[in-house]
């Protein structure tokens, strides 16, 4: 009998209903299908039987029945999208601002949302039909929250989409964040290392700090520039992908980002002028293409972002005068493994030695 086929679930996936999940990485999987394999026990997640809408975390097994059991299905028509407008289409061609034969980056501007929901239709997933060709429609690889703008990179192909996802979940991709946030950190730079959980009462809509049941969440910052006691202007790079990640942790170390009531309540907020919209902007991606290349893109900020960084009296160049190799501390599991790797290493240069010395003729008495 086959093996049956077992999926991790990656960090940007963490939070979303199982179906959500299969509608993402294997769009071609009907929800009959899967809820066939939920009540037959052939759907397991973390190892127990799941139904389509228990809610995924990072890091958790999905266990699916081999192939060669799967029921046959008879083709039926897809369901029926509604055709986009012309202005749409225009829409997303504009945000466009680099493109090969592997993905498209965007510059996705503030207020549109990555996925649909219950009550959201307008989202950039819907939008992708207006890039389709007549092979492949594109994909989404990662997200961002519907008020953080910047740059989001969508794959062309399911071959592309399967080497960026590895890439996301590997960390080896690198995304740079810009945040106004409201107070003057005390140090030029930091990490901050605090595990983050779903809040309790809130439906998952809003994360916390939990050491006891959080996953682990990573933040390095870097201060670019400072307003008085006021207002800061940090560079933030997630070296891992919770949801909600950069705004739990800026407001966790008491500097939320300006504009975000749901982690910074009421003192999120500037007075002279400042726009009460989000100030989270993804700045640049850098990531490797499945050719062998690389795609390096950096995003305009939109015009609340520029029109606050003038009113605060801050350079736009500074922002990028930072290099991106910046890497945080490695971590002790990582010290450890790097010092058992030259452990390993001295311990068969010694035995490279020995067998030398032996294998070298004794000298003959006289």
């Amino acid at each position: 009998m086959a093996d049956p086929r077992i999926f991790t679930v990656d960090d940007d996936d963490d939070g979303i209903r199982l179906d959500r999940w299969f509608k993402r990485h294997m769009p071609d999987v009907s929800f009959n299908l899967v809820s066939r394999w939920a009540r037959t026990g052939q759907l397991r997640l973390a190892g127990k039987r799941a139904v389509p809408g228990d809610r995924v975390e990072a890091g958790q097994e999905i266990r699916l029945p081999p192939l060669e059991v799967q029921p046959a299905r008879v083709a039926r028509p897809q369901p029926r999208r509604d055709p986009l407008s012309d202005d749409e289409a225009q829409f997303v061609r504009d945000m466009v601002i680099h493109q090969d034969q592997h993905s498209f980056v965007f510059n996705k501007p503030p207020g549109l949302a990555t996925q649909g929901g219950t009550k959201t239709h307008n989202h950039l997933d819907r939008l992708l039909d207006g890039l389709a060709d007549e092979r492949d429609r594109p994909k989404l690889v990662h997200r961002l929250d519907k008020d953080t703008s910047g740059a989001l990179l969508v794959a062309r192909s399911a071959r592309a989409a399967g080497h960026f996802a590895k890439a996301f979940s590997g960390r080896t991709a690198r995304k740079v964040y810009w945040a106004l946030v409201v107070g003057v950190p005390d140090r030029d730079e930091g990490l901050i290392d605090a595990p983050l959980a779903k809040q309790p009462g809130t439906g998952g809509e809003k994360m916390h700090i939990s050491e006891d049941h959080g996953l682990p969440a990573k933040t390095r910052w870097r201060v670019i520039d400072r307003a008085g006691n006021r207002a800061a202007w940090v560079e933030l790079q997630p070296l891992t992908g919770r949801t909600h990640q950069l705004r739990a942790h800026m407001a966790a170390i008491g500097h939320p980002i300006v504009g975000d009531a749901k982690y910074g309540g009421a003192e999120a907020f500037l007075t002279g002028g400042i726009s009460r919209k989000l100030h989270l902007h993804a700045r640049r991606i850098r990531i490797d293409a499945p050719d062998g290349g690389v795609i390096d893109v950096t995003a305009e900020v939109p015009t609340h972002f520029s029109e606050s960084l003038a009113t605060l009296g801050f350079d736009p160049l500074a922002g990028d005068s930072l290099p991106l190799e910046h890497e945080a501390p490695p971590s002790r599991e990582a010290q450890q493994r790097k010092v058992a790797a030259a452990a390993k290493a001295r311990r068969r240069e010694r035995r490279g030695e020995r067998r030398a010395r032996g294998s070298q003729p004794s000298a003959k008495r006289r």
